[in-house]
C-alpha cells in the first residue's frame, strides 16, 4: 500500500531522541529518493528540527550523484538524446537498449557533447577514427 503523506509518518521518526543521527540521514535520504526531490525550505527545515547541522553536507552531497535532492519546476533534466533504433534487429526477449549503448556509440564517432562530458568529447590528434580511444 502506497504511503499518503511520508511527511507524516516521517516526522515521528526523526524526531525520537533514541534513534541515530546517522539513521536520520538515512529516513530523510528516503523521503527525498521516493518524493524525487525536496525543496530547500523544506530541506532546511528537516536538518534544523532534526539537529543534523553537522551532517547535512551527507544528504546535500548527493546532487554530485545526480539525484535530485532540491527539486524545483526550474530543474532541468539530464536527458540523454536517444538513437531512433527501430530499425535495428532485435531479440524477442531484447526490445529495450539501454542508455550506455548510446553514449559508448557516440563516444567512439566523437559525437559526445563537450559540455555534458568534457573529459570525454576531446579526442587526441592522433586519433584516425578507427575505434575507441
Amino acid at each position: 500500500e502506497k504511503v499518503k503523506d511520508s511527511m507524516r509518518v516521517l516526522l515521528p521518526v526523526l524526531l525520537n531522541k533514541s534513534h541515530d543521527s546517522y539513521d536520520k540521514i538515512r529516513a530523510i535520504l528516503l523521503y527525498i529518493f521516493s518524493t524525487n526531490g525536496t525543496t530547500q525550505e523544506n530541506l532546511d527545515k528537516l536538518i534544523q528540527n532534526v539537529q543534523i547541522e553537522s551532517d547535512s553536507d551527507m544528504i546535500r552531497n548527493w546532487k554530485y550523484l545526480d539525484v535530485p535532492v532540491i527539486s524545483s519546476f526550474v530543474a532541468q533534466q539530464h536527458k540523454y538524446a536517444r538513437r531512433d533504433r527501430s530499425k535495428e534487429e532485435t531479440f524477442q526477449l531484447s526490445r529495450w537498449t539501454p542508455v550506455i549503448k548510446d553514449v559508448m556509440e557516440d563516444a567512439i564517432e566523437n559525437k559526445l557533447d563537450s559540455k555534458d562530458w568534457p573529459y570525454c568529447s576531446r579526442c587526441p590528434p592522433t586519433w584516425n577514427g578507427s575505434g575507441a580511444v
